[in-house]
């Protein structure tokens, strides 16, 4: 004798309905979302990590830079290693503790707040002068020099060096900056084969 299907009731289907419904599938943005936060959180560093880091060598190292008997290059260099390495120390330690704020309300560190506020001052201090010192290299990156009895246009610096400087510090008016760069560097001299890097200033007379 055949068997007799029935229907499934109305509640039953709804039932199947409202239990179905309630799977919800993580789309790949929101996995790779998640993925990255608890990277993130796991990758950021802990008081033990941030105990090593300080700021406390900058003297030493912009009274290098600051030396006006190195050459120009030089000096902008170290102008350029060190504004960069304080601005990564400042940024590790100011993530640290925006991910985990209890670093910075926690008994026993406030050291590493007065660590990190050090080394967001001697940034804002370095960059005050280390930008001073690039302005000055943008007025005036010529020297002149007399050769073979002419007096011929030279950089004070290497060029290359300049515009580095000037995209580290990204300041408002880049662009006019390294547009005045390039125009300068137009206006030199072509080097002779056998003739060294720029001058360093010195003796010779500087130009626009």
């Amino acid at each position: 004798m055949p068997r007799r299907l029935f229907a499934p009731t109305a509640a039953a289907a709804l039932l199947l309905l409202s239990a179905t419904g309630c799977v919800k599938e993580i789309s790949s943005d929101e996995r790779l979302d998640r993925e990255t936060q608890n990277l993130s959180a796991k990758d950021t560093p802990g008081a033990a990590e941030l105990e090593k880091i300080s700021c406390d060598d900058a003297n030493e190292a912009l009274t290098k830079a600051r030396n006006v008997n190195r050459p120009e290059t030089d000096r902008l260099v170290d102008y350029i290693e060190l504004y960069s390495s304080l601005r990564k120390r400042t940024a590790t330690f100011e993530e640290a503790m925006n991910r985990n704020p209890d670093l910075s309300y926690r008994e026993g560190t406030q050291h590493l707040v007065a660590a990190k506020d050090h080394c967001i001052q001697q940034t804002a201090d370095v960059r005050v002068e280390f930008e001073t010192y690039m302005r000055e290299l943008v007025d005036v990156p010529t020297v002149q020099e007399i050769k073979g009895g002419n007096t011929v246009t030279i950089a004070r610096l290497d060029f290359n060096t300049l515009r580095q400087a000037i995209e580290t510090l990204e300041p408002d008016d880049k662009e006019v900056l390294l547009n005045r760069v390039n125009a300068a560097e137009k206006r030199v001299a072509p080097p002779a084969a056998n003739e060294a890097t720029p001058a360093s200033g010195g003796s010779r007379k500087r130009g626009r």
